[in-house]
């Protein structure tokens, strides 16, 4: 049972809205703990519309994940590369890495189960294998282990840096610098909490490296190295200071139709070390056919301009 003390801020919220501030989840979840009974308002079942006083002592009850079962499914994936330990995948626009609520099936999981007769079991059932993951709407290159120690190897260059990941993503506006370091922290957002943020409290340093390859006039080609990993890092870091990714759905902002679902971001190259031989291993995943029409789409804009 977690308690949460009502502050003076937070006096005159409404039960649901002041949850949806103080732990992790989607509306719809902490809509269900409320109706189900799991959260309580100084010791009494509250409803989502109650007002909270200052002082009120709010407890929630999380219960325990219902256990599901991941299926192998065959779903064409292109593997870049293969061995005994390892899996380096171009992962395709649209594909959520593992299953999670409202997405069971189809996911890049479920396509590695089928693949491969091995995956580690670090990360569990829900995510056997992952070592990171790429947002449902970022395409390209990203690693998955096949046994334990591997996957301890690469989480290990991960937590260090070494693991070199480049990133290309076409953003809004016209970036005046050649090149720069985005420093800011990122947590969960205060209000929305299904986004990330640069805030200050309860966040997580977070570095983003870029530099311009293109100008278009009205969006800029840029090549970002992360320094750390955090979610949403590229997306959030561009969105502060004010050159978000074009076709962003949560960060950005639509002024043109480009040919593209989700936002204009490819996990380009991925440098590692081979977790059991040592070996310097570099990959590369070639820019998807939609992100390039978005390049000539801004190309054409700026000369109709």
């Amino acid at each position: 049972m977690n308690e949460y003390i009502v502050s003076l801020e937070q006096e005159g919220k409404r039960l649901d809205v002041f949850l949806t501030e103080v732990i992790e989840g989607s509306r719809s979840y902490i809509q269900s703990l409320i109706k189900s009974g799991h959260v309580q308002v100084n010791g009494k079942v509250g409803k989502a519309n109650l007002r909270l006083n200052v002082d009120s002592v709010v407890s929630v009850e999380i219960p325990e994940p219902e256990s599901v079962e991941v299926l192998p499914e065959d779903i064409p994936v292109d593997y870049l590369y293969e061995d005994h330990d390892i899996i380096i995948i171009n992962k395709p626009r649209g594909m959520v890495v593992h299953p999670a609520v409202g997405n069971y099936s189809g996911t890049l999981v479920n396509a590695l189960l089928h693949h491969c007769k091995d995956l580690s079991g670090i990360n569990g059932e829900i995510r056997p294998g992952i070592v990171h993951r790429l947002d449902k709407d970022t395409s390209g290159v990203m690693m998955a282990a096949k046994n334990d120690a591997a996957h301890i190897g690469l989480a290990e260059q991960v937590k260090a840096h070494s693991a070199k990941r480049t990133y290309l993503a076409l953003v809004q506006g016209n970036i005046v610098e050649e090149k720069g370091i985005i420093k800011a922290p990122i947590g969960r957002h205060p209000k929305d909490r299904m986004k990330m943020a640069v805030v200050f409290e309860n966040s997580k340093d977070a570095v983003t490296h870029f530099k311009v390859l293109e100008r278009y006039g009205y969006q800029t080609l840029v090549e970002c190295v992360l320094e750390t990993g955090r979610t949403h890092q590229i997306r959030v870091h561009f969105a502060h200071i004010g050159h978000p990714v074009v076709n962003d759905p949560f960060y950005g902002y639509r002024r043109m139709d480009f040919p593209i679902e989700g936002q204009v971001l490819h996990s380009h190259t991925l440098d590692i070390v081979h977790p059991i031989t040592g070996k310097e291993m570099h990959f590369e995943a070639p820019v998807p056919e939609d992100f390039q029409n978005c390049i000539e789409f801004a190309k054409e804009y700026r000369e109709r301009r």
